[in-house]
């Protein structure tokens, strides 16, 4: 990594799988990032404020009960808040779900069995 990048991870709504989400902030820190762990039963405000207070350079939604169209309420509070944070998700997304996140702005989906690697170097490439 080309500079120290601070990562926000959450869940969104009534998603409270978070198995998933603490092994890859694990293995984010692992990486060398700076890693926030919101918890799950967050709101789209509370992310934004987080995110603002802590100055993340990423967002990261994991999403396993289909509560991932809150991530289009999530950029809507970013935008009005007037920050530009890049967002990137992962979890149970449908295919056509994730392309329409996509096509909205999330910088990338990850579906069950992506890599760490290809999710650092969606990272590195969207921070720096």
């Amino acid at each position: 990594m080309k500079k120290h990048i601070r990562v926000l991870m959450t869940k969104l709504g009534q998603d409270g799988h978070d198995r998933g989400v603490k092994v890859i902030t694990s293995m984010l820190r692992d990486a060398g990032l700076e890693v926030i762990y919101t918890g799950p039963w967050q709101t789209p405000e509370s992310v934004t404020q987080v995110a603002i207070q802590e100055d993340v350079d990423i967002i990261g939604i994991s999403s396993l009960t289909f509560d991932h169209p809150l991530i289009y309420n999530l950029m809507d509070q970013l935008e009005k808040n007037k920050v530009e944070i890049p967002i990137i998700a992962g979890g149970i997304i449908p295919t056509k779900d994730a392309r329409d996140l996509e096509s909205s702005g999330v910088k990338k989906v990850f579906h069950p069995g992506s890599t760490i690697d290809s999710i650092l170097e969606i990272i590195n490439n969207v921070v720096v």
